[in-house]
């Protein structure tokens, strides 16, 4: 696998529909209302450059002050901003026709979102199989988290694995290098929820079930000892019984074991905020960390065949960057 080396595509196309309660708005009232972070001024500036057009038919519209009305399809098109640079590749362990298991790499998101557009796993599988390749993924792993991720057939099996991971049938094996030395076995039973009093949107804490936590648990054993940048380090194996956001990160970070890398978790919360508020890069936390990825690895996966219904095993190997650090 090696990074992308391409530039980014020129033109993103949003799509937008007008709502019932939007019938009647001007256009620029309308695209102001619809994509927040865009000013009047910009709206118009848009809008002045012909990137505004009716999707059925493909008519620019040219007037800011043109009424829109309810149920008719706008695409906006504008200049992709410059993506982060990922692996735009995946490494496909299994494939029958009712099943795809794939290692994705870590730093790939798996979504668009505000920061990544075409450099995402979804665009890779369109890019690489095709666009109408018709698997679906029946979970999903953060953008920095490497390793194993299974997909179904949309409309098919992709059905029986969402079920099976919903209803616990599936087993996960994740690999982490956490800070200082884990020396005995533990099981982390901790509900989690957003984090309480927390200024960043994302982050996950303990909550009590009371307070609308969901329960969460964790066992994690220890493999290994090493030394990451003259402090001790543990490889752990972590087998998650539930699937909450950011579980297993934080559960070690709240037991004192931090996963190595982690910006989130690993961290104050005030240099995080660096990044969401100040302009700062992930990049350059990374840099500060040592290692521009956290080291969680979802190493293998039990569940059954959403066909036969018999119970299948698939691994992905331990990354070499973080074999660098400290090997299974």
């Amino acid at each position: 696998m090696s990074a992308v080396s391409e530039p980014p595509e020129e033109f993103i196309e949003i799509p937008l529909v007008v709502d019932p309660g939007r019938d009647g708005f001007r256009l620029d009232r309308f695209l102001s209302s619809r994509i927040a972070r865009l000013s009047r001024t910009r709206v118009q500036t848009i809008v002045d450059n012909g990137q505004v057009r009716r999707a059925d038919t493909g008519e620019v519209l040219l007037r800011a002050s043109q009424r829109v009305r309810a149920g008719e399809a706008l695409v906006i098109r504008r200049p992709a901003p410059r993506e982060p640079e990922v692996v735009l590749d995946f490494r496909e362990i299994y494939r029958d026709e009712a099943l795809l298991v794939i290692d994705k790499p870590a730093g790939l998101p798996v979504h668009p979102s505000a920061s990544y557009h075409r450099h995402t796993l979804t665009q890779v599988l369109r890019d690489r199989l095709g666009p109408g390749h018709g698997w679906d993924m029946a979970h999903r792993l953060d953008r920095e988290t490497s390793g194993v991720m299974v997909f179904g057939r949309r409309g098919g099996s992709a059905t029986a694995l969402k079920k099976a991971f919903l209803g616990r049938e599936v087993r996960k094996s994740y690999l982490a290098l956490v800070h200082g030395c884990l020396e005995e076995h533990v099981r982390i039973d901790m509900s989690l929820g957003f984090a309480i009093g927390s200024k960043i949107r994302i982050k996950i804490g303990p909550v009590p079930v009371a307070d609308g936590g969901l329960p969460a648990a964790t066992t994690v054993r220890p493999l290994r000892h090493g030394v990451f940048r003259e402090k001790p380090v543990t490889l752990v194996e972590a087998l998650p019984e539930t699937g909450r956001q950011h579980q297993i990160r934080v559960h070690l970070a709240e037991i004192g074991h931090a996963v190595v890398g982690d910006k989130l978790y690993g961290l104050p919360e005030e240099e995080f905020l660096k990044v969401v508020e100040g302009g700062k890069k992930l990049a350059e936390l990374g840099a500060e960390l040592g290692l521009q990825r956290h080291a969680l690895h979802a190493a293998g996966l039990t569940l059954p065949h959403p066909q036969s219904r018999e119970m299948v095993q698939f691994t992905a190997p331990w990354p070499a960057e973080l074999a660098a650090i400290l090997a299974p």
